[in-house]
């Protein structure tokens, strides 16, 4: 039946801590640089950004992203919702707005039902139904996990577009979605979470990251990406290196999601966060295992990580507060230091 269907046991990695590690992939695009120039291509691989923007020479440009991984929760409706959000994320990570989605579906049809694939696409079309945007079609294969995600085209006023390379010194941080997502499904994942512990964490995941879409009106906000499979200390790590600059964080007040300490306590860590510090932790300075298992945690569907001029810290913390989020600076940025994050 399939009610008892669990989509996490199908499937090797969960969410965005599947994702191959940073230094894998720096390896991967290094050894697969274009050297052909295309003046028109704003935003490409160099920067290692959440989308490509293309100038489209009329004041405006076009978004491009795509993103997929493996379930991180049971239901098929639920993470066909989680995958959706995630995607189209990298659009308001830009500061755009979406304007249509194509599905990406891998299923192993020989095991699971074409009706449970019918639920995962209709949790990723009710996401693409509250940005406003259609999910226009798609492509499927049978492949030997169920793999789903979507590929978002958006659009962006060039004097509203956020990169994720154009900080400066003496911005503070800010983060819209409270860290623990990785530590909470691994703990459902490895069968430990206890009624009520998991729900916290599948809505964060399923709430879509429309705020940067309205920030992006604010100059004061340098520098936008979200914070995914890298965990915060991954992404923080490249705002920085693209930047030239540093940062440090205030690691008290890191908002967490409920119980996370609890389960981490009781070692609920997934791959991905000793894979992600070994990959970058010779570029942060002295951290405790607890600071480095939150802090390197890979979250799916995580929240914006906003850099924002002090200037215009009041005004971005109006609008966000209009939203519904209670924001506190979580961190700053200094001129380049010996390493680029320094967790205080």
């Amino acid at each position: 039946m399939m009610e008892n269907i669990k989509l996490t046991e199908y499937s090797h990695g969960a969410g965005c801590g599947c994702k191959i590690s940073p230094a894998v992939l720096d390896s991967i695009l290094k050894a697969t640089d274009n050297t052909i120039s295309y003046p028109n291509l704003l935003v490409g691989n160099s920067s290692k950004d959440d989308a490509a923007a293309y100038d489209l020479g009329n004041g405006a440009s076009v978004l491009s992203t795509t993103d997929f991984f493996m379930p991180i929760v049971d239901d098929p409706y639920t993470f066909g919702r989680i995958a959706a959000t995630n995607a189209i994320s990298d659009i308001y990570a830009m500061g755009g707005k979406p304007l249509m989605a194509i599905s990406i579906l891998g299923w192993p049809v020989k095991v699971l039902s074409a009706d449970i694939a019918r639920q995962v696409i209709a949790g990723g079309r009710a996401v693409c139904d509250n940005a406003g945007i259609p999910l226009a079609g798609g492509h499927s294969i049978d492949s030997p996990e169920p793999i789903f995600g979507l590929a978002v085209t958006g659009i962006v006023d060039n004097n509203r577009l956020k990169q994720n390379n154009k900080a400066v010194p003496g911005c503070e941080l800010f983060l819209t979605k409270p860290l623990g997502i990785g530590i909470l499904t691994t703990a459902q994942k490895r069968k430990r979470i206890e009624p009520g512990h998991i729900e916290p964490a599948v809505e964060a995941m399923c709430t879509l990251n429309k705020i940067g879409a309205e920030i992006s009106g604010l100059e004061g906000v340098a520098a936008l990406t979200d914070v995914t499979g890298f965990g915060l200390l991954g992404h923080l790590g490249e705002v920085c290196e693209g930047s030239g600059i540093s940062a440090e964080v205030y690691y008290n007040e890191i908002p967490l999601l409920p119980n996370t300490k609890k389960y981490l306590e009781l070692d609920c860590v997934p791959g991905g966060t000793i894979n992600n510090y070994k990959s970058y932790g010779h570029n942060v300075g002295d951290i405790t295992k607890e600071q480095k298992h939150i802090l390197c945690d890979p979250q799916t569907s995580g929240g914006l990580l906003a850099v924002v001029k002090k200037e215009s810290v009041q005004v971005f913390l109006e609008i966000t507060k209009a939203h519904g989020l209670s924001l506190k600076s979580i961190g700053k940025t200094v001129e380049a230091g010996e390493k680029l994050i320094k967790v205080i």
